[in-house]
């Protein structure tokens, strides 16, 4: 007998085919950031100088080691340390787009923020960092972040809804009068407060978002469990003296929980919105940033448009001017 191993959730969804095509737009989109370092990078793959091999991705070289003059870590972008490690029989292999996500150019000779170039395919911002190489890095700070959240935040949301919805009585009394006093904090507010304690970086931020963003599971998987605890399954347990715990992670238990925690990501679709609206106390590298660096990247796209629209309007205008005068002067 032919028996069906899939997800029947996971063949649903594959027969939704925007969605099934988005996910995979998005996973190869991940994928391309993950790899950034690779292909957007301020420093070469490898080095071949004076007979020997470096490898800058994975080791950090002083400029005196390429023929610079000071010992300090070398800057590839320097004309006098790229001119020593590709010629005179030297190699150097530099990424396609040649900058990080903090690369200051100070041999770059456009003013600040530059618009769309060779160099810069979406231009710099005010500060003379590479636009495309910040939204790499800030996209995949953000996604890796939304996952994470939703991630801490279903464990707890699943640990305090299966205890609620189990024990019952007190406990779940205690606990659903704890839940509604802190969902009613102000969030924003003691978001603001909590962060003034601690120096900002991408691990406080998630800390403090999942102060607040295991509730909304909770709820789930504790009206599950209450619906579930006087089961036939769970009476006999109980009468055999079976452990809680044993009886609350039966197997029978799995399939009605699981509509909880598979609504929960809907829940959590903000994840990554919500990293975007509080980014002033995260890390002011690359995550912190992302949405101004995302309307930098939009000014200079619409810059470079109507640039585009101006010059194809005024050679239309120049070859109707040229048009009329010969008509004038032929007396047309």
């Amino acid at each position: 007998m032919k028996t069906h191993t899939s997800n029947p959730t996971w063949q649903a969804f594959k027969q939704h085919k925007r969605g099934w095509f988005a996910l995979r737009v998005l996973a190869v989109l991940f994928a391309i950031a993950l790899l950034a370092p690779l292909w957007s990078n301020d420093k070469p793959l490898w080095i071949r100088y004076q007979g020997e091999y470096y490898f800058p991705l994975v080791n950090e070289y002083n400029e005196t080691v390429f023929g610079g003059d000071f010992d300090t870590p070398a800057d590839y972008l320097d004309p006098l340390i790229r001119g020593n490690i590709t010629s005179n029989g030297n190699y150097a292999v530099y990424l396609p787009n040649p900058y990080d996500a903090d690369t200051l150019n100070d041999f770059d000779t456009q003013p600040d923020p530059a618009s769309p170039s060779e160099r810069h395919l979406l231009g710099t911002d005010d500060r003379g960092r590479d636009v495309l190489a910040r939204l790499v890095y800030g996209f995949r700070d953000s996604l890796l972040f939304a996952l994470a959240l939703t991630l801490v935040t279903t464990v707890i949301g699943v640990i305090t809804g299966a205890v609620q919805g189990y024990f019952g009585g007190k406990t779940d009394l205690l606990m659903q009068r704890f839940i509604e006093i802190w969902g009613g904090m102000p969030e924003l507010y003691l978001l603001i407060i909590l962060s003034s304690f601690f120096n900002p970086s991408l691990l406080i931020l998630l800390a403090l978002l999942s102060l607040f963003g295991w509730m909304g599971l909770s709820d789930y998987v504790r009206a599950e469990f209450l619906k579930n605890r006087q089961a036939d399954y769970v009476l006999a347990a109980r009468s055999r003296g079976q452990p809680s715990d044993y009886v609350a992670a039966h197997p029978a238990q799995q399939p009605d929980a699981r509509i909880g925690v598979s609504a929960f990501p809907h829940l959590r679709r903000g994840a990554c919105a919500d990293q975007l609206g509080f980014s002033r106390f995260g890390r002011s590298r690359v995550a912190g940033e992302f949405g101004r660096t995302l309307g930098t990247g939009q000014g200079q796209l619409g810059r470079l448009v109507d640039r585009l629209v101006h010059r194809r309007y005024a050679d239309g205008y120049a070859a109707f001017a040229g048009d009329d005068r010969r008509g004038f002067a032929s007396g047309v």
